[in-house]
């Protein structure tokens, strides 16, 4: 199933305002049912320099459609990094997915 990006800030607001909330050790999850699944990412310059977020921007959009395919129903979603000193694509993934199962999305 293809995702579309959240890309406007007003979308990104209403999630922030009105989404559930569920937390893993790397990562926030913000969500909402939506008419279609949209999946946007927040990552802080607290991440480092914009290498840094850039990869990790990379790494989630990954992971998120690696364990897409197992959610039921159309979400909007915003991703957000917990601040570490190592990321990576399997941690990322594992989380995600475990937050699925936990939240049943």
């Amino acid at each position: 199933m293809k995702y579309f990006r959240l890309k406007k800030q007003s979308d990104f607001q209403k999630l922030f305002q009105k989404g559930n909330r569920a937390f893993s050790p790397s990562l926030t999850v913000i969500y909402r049912k939506a008419e279609k699944m949209t999946m946007g990412i927040s990552v802080g310059k607290k991440h480092g320099k914009s290498v840094q977020r850039n990869r990790i921007k990379r790494l989630l959009r990954e992971a998120f459609r690696f364990v897409q395919k197992d959610m039921q129903g159309s979400y909007a979603i915003v991703l957000i990094p917990k601040v570490s000193t190592e990321y990576s694509f399997h941690t990322f993934q594992r989380h995600l997915q475990w937050i699925i199962q936990k939240e049943r999305l």
